[in-house]
């Protein structure tokens, strides 16, 4: 699993008990994942269909920076399922843990339709073949 996307926990992202919200951590879960489909199905037109168990293993407290992990773990005809790890950037302890989120590739009538990608490319390489 590759970690691209860091946040530093602010006062705006705390709860009452002044730890990380989970509102703000899935929010941000949930925009970087569709970032990740979109690119891996080249449309951006995705749409997140499910989330499995969310694992709130630890948390974060203000000052904290923390990364998400996103990787592709299946190809569907019409769909991409992700993995996501959410950890703390210091000391690499697992913060959250979510095995699947499933994202359905649409056309731009909002139908789901089939992507043809059947396993991960970085983008500089499908640059590349250009």
């Amino acid at each position: 699993m590759r970690f691209h996307t860091r946040k530093w926990i602010k006062p705006e992202d705390l709860n009452p008990n002044g730890t990380l919200f989970g509102g703000s951590l899935l929010r941000w879960i949930d925009e970087e994942a569709a970032i990740y489909a979109h690119i891996q199905l080249d449309n951006v037109r995705v749409v997140t269909k499910y989330i499995s168990e969310i694992n709130f293993i630890s948390s974060a407290v203000q000052g904290d920076i923390i990364e998400l992990g996103i990787i592709a773990t299946d190809f569907g005809k019409t769909s991409i399922t992700l993995a996501v790890e959410v950890r703390n950037k210091l000391t690499q302890k697992t913060i959250l843990k979510i095995d699947k989120m499933v994202f359905v590739n649409l056309n731009e009538e909002g139908v789901p339709t089939p992507h043809g990608k059947t396993e991960i490319e970085r983008v500089v390489d499908r640059i590349q073949d250009k």
